[in-house]
């Protein structure tokens, strides 16, 4: 019988940039060497989609959902000036170019988002309840939008996304994640391995957004410890620091300008 682990491979495949050179494609498979690992020692197993009743925080924040959607309502007025996501991470350039995909941040690796945070403190009190939080932000996707195929880059974290603004019909606003399609409700929690291959579509008249959030992935110790320990170093990544710095840049600019 095949483990689930070896099952799961071809669900995390790169899709993008298949033109690869010997040494990324030496880099691939390190990764994937090092994902069946993580898979290996995951107490939840390794589902590309999670109970969120495993996670007991996720219903606290499903109970308080409409105190983040009042203060989403507030962030949503000046969204058009907000930054697109590859204007914060320029590796997002590779699965998006317009300006149809808004960022809100409220915590990343390496980040001050300190100003953001002040103008939304339930959402920052409620994320204080998620163990290993790594990355927080609102995620906005404009009418129509459509983010191609694509995976995460490790699966020693886990991504969740609490619906606060899903457009009707419903249906339409959807996230494939392997072979399985799923629609957002406002309120309710949904936790996914990201490193499963995923895509998301928008095809209504209004604006979808979710607070997205990456947290450690539990595993047994003491790789949960090395897990965390190596997320933390991720700060010292250039990419990583580049991110924050073009955060800082546009926050300390924004709010400069607001009373």
């Amino acid at each position: 019988m095949t483990s689930a682990p070896a099952a799961n491979l071809r669900h995390r495949q790169h899709t993008l940039n298949p033109h690869r050179s010997l040494l990324d494609r030496g880099g691939i498979a390190l990764q994937t060497a090092m994902e069946w690992g993580v898979a290996r020692v995951s107490p939840l197993g390794d589902p590309h989609i999670y109970d969120s009743r495993r996670f007991p925080w996720a219903a606290t924040i499903e109970s308080e959902w409409r105190l983040i959607r009042k203060e989403l309502d507030a962030v949503m007025t000046f969204r058009d000036q907000m930054p697109s996501f590859q204007d914060i991470l320029k590796e997002v350039g590779a699965i998006q170019s317009d300006d149809n995909w808004k960022t809100f941040f409220l915590a990343g690796i390496g980040m001050d988002c300190e100003q953001n945070r002040r103008r939304c403190p339930e959402t920052v009190r409620l994320l204080g309840k998620i163990p290993g939080m790594t990355t927080a932000f609102f995620s906005i996707l404009s009418p129509g939008k459509h983010i191609p195929a694509h995976r995460g880059a490790w699966n020693g974290i886990l991504r969740f996304h609490l619906g606060l603004m899903v457009p009707e019909p419903r249906e339409r606003v959807r996230i494939r994640i392997g072979n399985d399609f799923y629609s957002w409700r406002e309120g309710e929690a949904l936790i996914f391995d990201d490193t499963f291959n995923h895509e998301v579509w928008n095809d209504t008249n209004g604006y979808r957004v979710v607070l997205f959030v990456d947290f450690a992935r539990p595993l047994y110790q003491p790789f949960h410890w090395l897990n965390q320990r190596l997320l933390n170093f991720g700060a010292l990544a250039p990419f990583l620091r580049e991110a924050g710095q073009k955060q800082k840049s546009w926050q300390d600019a924004f709010w400069k300008k607001k009373p």
